[in-house]
């Protein structure tokens, strides 16, 4: 348990430092044009300002309407369109589960419907004893366009493996074996989380509950096969970053 604190107070960190304010400054021009950088020096006659390649423009104090600072965590959210996602973090669980800290990875193609909703299809790897395959779908619903926003969201699929099973053999009997059969099952998550909006990323920390399942058929010379399963219903912590 103290594994997953820990995890978790580093996620929060890495959010807080990802969301701390950032500024750019703009000047709106009399032709109607807008500069945006950061502002080097404003005197009588002129301003000069540096753009994000580092070129600085000087403009005549007659070529210029105004000026002003824009929060950058204040800007707004994609309005529609496609979207990418990387998402990670760790399935926190009762010490009584075989693996109480899994780690999940997901990457995520998602469209924006009129900024607030978000509809999505994913994948990834799940590392639950053996790697596993998430295929899944979601839907996001985002209170505020923009700014900070709290969200809800909702994803349902399957964990699917293809990796290679176990097969035990015995040197004193070669006919002897022990053979493991591994195979996914459904997962399901619904949770909350707080979105950052920044200049074309967002930042999301999540919490949620998330269930899954995996379980192999183990079968054994001249013996009954036996099927396994097991369930996990975890706490899922995880920080993304959407595209």
């Amino acid at each position: 348990m103290k594994k997953a604190i820990s995890v978790i107070v580093i996620l929060v960190v890495i959010t807080l430092q990802a969301s701390a304010q950032k500024y750019r400054d703009v000047l709106y021009l009399k032709s109607g044009g807008k500069i945006y950088g950061t502002l080097l020096e404003v005197n009588e006659n002129q301003y000069k300002i540096k753009v994000n390649d580092s070129t600085v423009f000087t403009f005549q104090m007659s070529e210029v309407e105004k000026y002003s600072r824009l929060n950058e965590i204040a800007r707004g959210r994609k309005a529609g369109g496609f979207g990418f996602t990387l998402e990670a973090g760790i399935l926190v669980g009762a010490q009584s589960s075989t693996y109480d800290t899994p780690f999940s990875f997901n990457s995520i193609l998602n469209y924006s419907v009129k900024t607030t909703n978000i509809l999505g299809i994913g994948t990834g790897a799940e590392f639950l004893g053996k790697t596993y395959t998430p295929i899944f779908i979601e839907y996001r619903k985002i209170f505020h366009p923009n700014g900070i926003s709290p969200y809800i969201f909702l994803r349902g699929g399957f964990l699917a493996y293809f990796g290679s099973n176990d097969i035990t053999t015995y040197t004193y009997n070669p006919n002897y074996y022990l053979k493991k059969d591994y195979n996914g099952g459904a997962s399901f998550t619904i949770g909350t989380g707080i979105s950052w909006a920044g200049d074309g990323i967002e930042t999301n920390l999540s919490f949620a509950y998330r269930y899954a399942r995996t379980g192999y058929m183990q079968s054994e010379y001249q013996q009954t096969n036996m099927k396994y399963t097991t369930n996990y219903n975890r706490l899922e912590v995880k920080l993304g970053f959407r595209f």
